[in-house]
């Protein structure tokens, strides 16, 4: 564990309260050579009404979690996140892992378990360091 670990995810906590799921708020910050170079939080895309769940509570499917918006965000902004490492209050899912993988993260670092663990399980497979932390 380094040691701003702790501050970066109370910070993706923070970050996460912008969200505006009912579900569950997610937030997620890609930070390189101690610069925050990116953030995000689960949310609509763009353009979109910011309601995440249809009228029975269901996630909608157009959601994207807290790492895609931080990944294709840092993309934009002409950033690299090569060599970055992830801070994300939940643990990733499988699509999310993939972005992960492919946008050159090499840390990932979370609070929540998910349900399902096989986002974890493809990043460390990819020789992604990933670490729990209470």
């Amino acid at each position: 564990m380094e040691k701003f670990d702790h501050s970066y995810l109370q910070m993706a906590s923070i970050w996460a309260q912008n969200s505006y799921c009912k579900r569950r708020k997610v937030g997620a910050l890609i930070v390189k050579d101690r610069m925050i170079i990116s953030d995000g939080y689960n949310g609509t895309p763009s353009g979109f009404e910011n309601v995440c769940e249809d009228e029975n509570g269901v996630t909608k499917p157009y959601v994207l979690h807290a790492e895609a918006n931080a990944i294709t965000k840092v993309a934009k902004s002409g950033n690299s996140s090569q060599g970055a490492t992830l801070y994300v209050t939940a643990s990733p899912c499988l699509e999310c892992a993939k972005l992960i993988i492919q946008a050159g993260i090499t840390r990932v670092v979370y609070r929540d378990e998910y349900r399902l663990t096989d986002g974890v399980d493809l990043l460390k497979k990819a020789g992604i360091t990933v670490e729990k932390v209470e």
